[in-house]
């Protein structure tokens, strides 16, 4: 506490031990000198008693100590400018201290040299930070003024040993010292520039340097700090990095250049070595010797993971909100924006660049970010629905879209529609709008004068006039521009970020199989140099390992962020069906443009996100799928709205990831999945009409392996179809199905099966003995004799053979499988003249081949392994027999089987 006059003491006296206190220097002769005593200011002590005044320190001579304290700089002293903060910071605490006087004269001049003091140290704080040279300054690095600054505002007092922390003890900034020293650069202009840029560009060197498990929350912490002040705020989205511009400016040197973009690259999904993860290495302090790693570390470093990721998300969620509620900083931050998503358009390629683009864990963080600016408008209600704009796709402002595969419409096409919309050329396009409007406010009309909507929610999105949309200069508001850079965002980060996690996945199981395979060359005969071979394939197994780990912790271990992805994309299928008239069937006879128009990925990203999620547990646990499942069942049969069959083919995966009895659902969620199937009225009424248009549609594809990508989009829609069998409603919506289509889409249904169970079980059983020869020979005693080279190719031909057999049987097996429960109820079909030849010849031909004369060859060690069951097929065919028998009166079926001369023998038929 600031002492009183004692007796015998002046108030010069008291002055000068106050300020010999604060300042830590002293001009009395003889004083003593050492560490952690005040210095002796000899020079000035000198001037002193050549002028006859006191050798005591006092108001007068402040800035003449100051000089002389600054102008003395030795090794082992205090930094100049940590020398003027402590002096600030101990002003600070003689003036808190000070409260205590009862004299008040001594009150006030303790307290007019204590703020003299302040407002000095300020001063020259803000000198020295403009002209560092002024003074002498160490010559170790990091302990220049500017540096200073930066530490001292990165420094936390609870961990003041850190990693910040300097043999100086430095510690936070006083308070009240930064804001006085922003008061203080008002009469500096060009310096408070020059300063606070050079802070922020070493701000962004110190974050590049840093990983998840380094302390880079007190550079975000700063960061958030300074962009509070707006004239800070001002300097960062001027600064020439904030931004930067030029031909050679792709996405990889904005996050390497730009002042957030090491901000963002901070994350644990590896990275180009170039570039690197920072420090510490998050991949060796967590997930090396992965194979070797208990569950219960794994969880640990996934939950510290997740929370010092989700501690980077909201703090650049609070930068970025603090700079888009600045009108003088908003523009330039949404501009910044663009040109990450616009200058990182190739990540969705499936070959990019690493060294030209973005890494994976910027977009994955910026993902996130994005996510949270969106949060206030993805309420339960979805309330802001009608904010958002199809105009802002389709005229290109701040982002261009018009690269982007649309969902129907040809780039010919919507260049002559958005044409003939924006500028009215051509009548015909008028008389379109003008009728599309009149039939829209009709709809509009019908629905305001309807007293029992279905679900309010789901109102249809309004569309906009001609007269605004031709507009070229349309001002889109926030919200509406914050939801369609995120649906880039997610598309460029998020969503490319999973497929890069299945596909690193299946090169680690590609890299196990050659590993195996590699093992069991050993022994005589084998390279010289295989025991290298397997050791350098082990070592790459196990950094695939460590990223796929690393992938987990920030992704799959995250159910949180996938909520906030799945709450975005609900209001974008919304918001799509919206621009089609609402959840309604059957859809328009026409498809409107601004549907047709957008887009591709929209749709193909929250299917994605769907099928992701249903696989990580938790994540869809309170999660409303309703107008998921709304979407999937409008346009999962409509190559009229939606031209992708791949798109439409993915939704029957996600309702497949969805059906209860396939996965082991707690409880709760299996019971809340059973009701989407089995409550949700348009699911109902459309989903089995849907999935058998699908399945006959999926024959063409477009794409060169379409004869193959079928069956695999059919064995989906077969394993959904048989549980639908299984539910009443669904049931009967077939057999109504059937009788309705019963020569027209669903004889085509049929039809394809057919062909389908004919082409697969053929395949199969004609490759079955020649497995059995190759396993005769594997299991020879010369066969280890023979040279590696060929073990090595004949083995993996045997294992490619066995793959293929395999997935043969699992997709005929269901196919004769949906023939055996159908016949059982809906039989009439199959007896049609244009099918009843065609089942009889596919029955009897497999018969033949299951009890027939060749039936030993179909003998293998492990027919369980091809998912190859004889006795189980045999009575699935014996039992198709029986039902087409019993459903036909007329003895069609009958009479084609013995009319059938290929395969049609009395003795199998003994046999059988």
């Amino acid at each position: 506490m600031a002492q009183a006059v004692k007796p015998g003491r002046t108030m010069a006296d008291l002055e000068d031990a106050v300020l010999r206190r604060v300042l830590v220097v002293t001009v009395k002769p003889g004083s003593p000198e050492g560490p952690g005593l005040p210095v002796y200011l000899e020079q000035l002590c000198g001037e002193l008693m050549s002028e006859d005044k006191p050798t005591l320190l006092s108001r007068e001579l402040l800035e003449r100590v100051l000089m002389d304290r600054l102008g003395t700089f030795s090794v082992g002293m205090e930094a100049p400018f940590l020398y003027l903060v402590n002096c600030y910071r101990r002003a600070s605490e003689e003036s808190r201290k000070a409260q205590n006087m009862r004299d008040k004269a001594q009150l006030a001049m303790v307290q007019d040299a204590l703020q003299q003091v302040k407002d000095l140290a300020l001063s020259y704080s803000v000198l020295m930070l403009v002209h560092p040279s002024m003074f002498p300054q160490p010559h170790e690095v990091g302990l220049g003024p500017n540096s200073l600054l930066l530490a001292s505002l990165l420094a936390d007092g609870s961990s003041n040993s850190g990693f910040y922390a300097t043999s100086s003890g430095l510690e936070p900034l006083p308070p009240g010292f930064f804001e006085g020293l922003l008061k203080r650069f008002e009469d500096e202009p060009d310096g408070f520039r020059s300063t606070f840029e050079h802070l922020f560009k070493d701000l962004q060197g110190t974050v590049w340097k840093l990983s998840p498990l380094g302390p880079f929350q007190r550079c975000v912490r700063t960061l958030v700090m300074l962009v509070s002040y707006p004239k800070l705020a001002k300097v960062l989205v001027e600064h020439p990095m904030w931004n930067p511009k030029g031909n050679h400016i792709h996405g990889r040197v904005l996050e390497v250049s730009s002042i957030l973009g090491p901000f963002f690259h901070i994350s644990v999904i590896p990275d180009h070595p170039v570039f690197g993860n920072g420090e510490p290495n998050v991949r060796q302090q967590c997930f090396s010797d992965s194979s070797s790693r208990r569950a219960g570390d794994l969880n640990s470093s996934y939950a510290t993971i997740k929370t010092v990721m989700h501690q980077l998300y909201d703090g650049l969620h609070e930068v970025l909100m603090k700079l888009l509620r600045n009108s003088e900083t908003k523009e330039a931050v949404l501009q910044y924006l663009a040109d990450v998503i616009q200058k990182n358009g190739n990540r969705s390629q499936l070959q990019s660049n690493p060294l030209a683009v973005a890494s994976s864990g910027m977009f994955v963080s910026l993902s996130a970010v994005m996510l949270k600016l969106c949060a206030p408008f993805l309420d339960a209600s979805l309330s802001k629905k009608d904010k958002l704009d199809a105009r802002y796709v389709l005229q290109g402002g701040r982002l261009d879209f018009s690269g982007l595969t649309a969902i129907l419409a040809t780039s010919e096409e919507l260049a002559r529609w958005v044409d003939g919309r924006n500028h009215s050329r051509t009548e015909g396009f008028r008389q379109v709008q003008q009728l599309r409007e009149q039939e829209e406010l009709r709809r509009l009309q019908a629905e305001e004068a309807s007293t029992s909507m279905q679900i309010d929610s789901l109102q249809s999105y309004p569309l906009k006039s001609m007269a605004s949309a031709s507009s070229d200069n349309v001002k889109f508001n926030f919200i509406c521009e914050c939801f369609l850079m995120t649906a880039r965002v997610l598309n460029l980060g998020l969503i490319k970020t999973f497929s890069d996690f299945k596909s690193l996945a299946q090169e680690q199981s590609r890299r196990k199989e050659e590993l195996a395979t590699l093992k069991n060359m050993r022994g005589d005969g084998a390279p010289a140099q295989i025991e290298q071979d397997i050791a350098q394939l082990e070592a790459h197994i196990e950094q695939l390992s460590q990223d796929r780990l690393c992938y987990n912790s920030q992704l799959m271990n995250d159910v949180d962020l996938m909520q906030e992805a799945l709450a975005y994309y609900r209001l974008m299928v919304v918001w799509l069906t919206g621009l089609v008239g609402g959840f309604r069937m059957p859809l328009p006879a026409v498809c409107p443009m601004e549907f047709a128009s957008m887009p591709e990925h929209f749709v193909e990203d929250a299917m994605e996100l769907l099928l992701f999620a249903s696989r990580i547990p938790r994540a869809l646990d309170g999660v409303n799928l309703d107008e998921f499942m709304s979407f999937i069942v409008m346009f999962m049969g409509s190559p009229l709205y939606i031209k992708n069959p791949y798109l439409r083919a993915k939704m029957v995966e996600v309702l497949n990831a969805w059906m209860p009895k396939n996965h082991g659902y707690s409880p709760t969620l299996s019971s809340s999945m059973a009701s989407l199937f089995e409550g949700h009225q348009l699911a109902l009424q459309y989903l089995v009409p849907n999935l058998l248009q699908l399945y006959v549609d999926i024959e063409f594809t477009g794409a060169h392996t379409q004869f193959y990508d079928k069956f695999n989009i059919r064995h989906n829609i077969a394993e959904l179809l048989e549980y639908l069998w299984s539910v009443p409603s669904h049931h009967n919506s077939w057999k109504q199905i059937a009788m309705k289509e019963e020569k027209g889409s669903y004889l085509k249904f049929l039809n394809l099966l057919i062909n389908d169970s004919i082409f697969l079980l053929d395949e199969s059983l004609k490759k079955i003995p020649e497995l059995k020869e190759m396993e005769v020979q594997l299991s020879e005693e010369q066969w280890s004799r023979r040279p590696a080279q060929e073990r090595q190719e004949r083995e993996r031909h045997y294992h490619q053979q066995e793959h293929v057999v395999r997935y043969d049987m699992m997709l005929a097996n269901e196919d004769v499988k949906m023939i055996l429960y159908t016949s059982a109820e809906i039989t009439a079909p199959f007896l049609l003249p244009e099918m009843v030849e065609r089942i009889a010849a596919m029955l009897n031909y497999f018969l033949l081949q299951l009890v027939g004369p060749q039936r030993k060859a179909l003998k293998v060690k492990d027919p369980e392994k091809y998912e190859f069951r004889p006795r189980e097929l045999l009575a699935q065919i014996v039992n198709i027999y029986v039902n087409l028998d019993r459903g036909d009166p007329q003895g069609l079926f009958a009479r084609a089987i013995s009319s059938d001369g290929r395969s049609y023998k009395n003795e199998v038929r003994l046999l059988s």
